[in-house]
């Protein structure tokens, strides 16, 4: 029997999901994570790892894009119109509700395979907070914020900023992604713990491909003029909310890439942590946890939203397009989650009950 193009685009995304899943439980792959071993624990290994998946990401991605297989400009992030001032506090919101979630939206999916109860109360709220911000609820103060506050901006990416010096296309291209690829790698291998570790090498290269396979899935395999696709890759705020939405309404919907990846990171961090001997049930230690962990998740959905995406669809596959959003949601995304974790606003540790 031959697929046609969405049946093709479900079955990627669900395989591009299993490989995420069982990567991000081997490797502990996580922005947050990263950002709290490197400014707390001196540990900088695992954000070595996230720069090297987001410079393979780029230079996979731009590679694609330069060849013609897809077209990013068809992607949420390369819209011609923006609000800066919500991406950037979208980002604030949602690196501020990771510390207090103790992880991502993806990360709670990984951590739900293994059996963490306290991801499952993550995920339902995110899920819920985030449906609410784009349809619910919120949406119409959310929508408001937005038309005050966006602006039309020419230059949307970093090739067409220097594309004004009197560079090509192709050229802009290819110099924008190679400055910040040499410096993410040179960044990534500067430290000797992670140049001796394989798997988090490896976990950083399979990740940034994975990104790029999303685009190449949906762009090109997804490019029919019948019956198109949205151009996407790893994200994961909107697709929690729609796999929620999706199991609740099955009848009324149709399911997507999205829904695809969701359910494979679950199914693949499940069966990794089955045939590694990982699973283990856990919950919560006391109800303020449970608050502060479900807060966390609150903030997640609604900044996610607000910042077009997580730190992964913002980190790695908004910042693959190399669109001037994406630098601007990251950057509140890092500064929300340096506040959670150092300074005034820090999230203080939970005694244990």
């Amino acid at each position: 029997m031959v697929m046609d193009s969405t049946q093709l685009v479900l079955l990627a995304g669900l395989v591009i999901g299993l490989v995420y899943g069982s990567v991000g439980l081997l490797s502990g792959f996580c922005l947050m994570s990263s950002m709290r071993g490197w400014l707390g624990q001196g540990d900088g290994r695992l954000v070595r790892s996230y720069a090297l998946a987001l410079a393979v990401a780029i230079a996979a991605s731009q590679f694609l894009a330069g060849e013609g297989m897809v077209d990013l400009g068809k992607s949420i992030y390369l819209q011609p119109t923006f609000s800066m001032p919500v991406l950037f506090l979208g980002g604030l919101l949602f690196g501020y509700g990771m510390v207090l979630s103790n992880g991502c939206g993806s990360r709670a999916l990984v951590l739900l395979g293994r059996g963490n109860l306290r991801s499952f109360v993550v995920v339902i709220v995110l899920a819920i907070a985030a449906q609410m911000t784009l349809k619910g609820l919120i949406a119409p103060a959310r929508i408001a914020l937005v038309q005050a506050t966006q602006a039309t901006v020419s230059m949307n990416t970093l090739p067409s900023l220097l594309a004004t010096l009197g560079l090509t296309e192709a050229l802009s291209r290819m110099l924008a992604a190679a400055v910040i690829v040499l410096a993410l790698i040179l960044f990534a291998f500067a430290h000797a713990g992670f140049r001796r570790s394989p798997g988090q090498i490896a976990a950083g290269v399979v990740v940034g491909l994975l990104v790029a396979g999303g685009w190449y899935v949906t762009g090109y395999l997804g490019a029919d003029d019948f019956n198109p696709v949205p151009v996407t890759s790893l994200t994961f705020i909107a697709p929690i909310a729609d796999s929620l939405q999706y199991a609740m309404l099955s009848t009324g919907l149709t399911l997507n890439f999205g829904i695809a990846t969701v359910g494979g990171v679950f199914a693949g961090s499940l069966a990794t942590a089955v045939l590694t001997g990982r699973f283990h049930l856990e919950g919560y230690s006391s109800p303020r946890h449970m608050l502060r962990s479900a807060g966390g998740a609150a903030l997640m959905g609604i900044g996610g939203v607000m910042a077009f995406g997580c730190s992964i669809g913002q980190g790695l596959t908004g910042m693959s397009t190399l669109a001037a959003g994406s630098f601007i949601a990251v950057a509140g995304i890092l500064l929300g989650t340096t506040a959670g974790l150092r300074g005034a606003l820090r999230v203080q540790p939970l005694a244990v009950a």
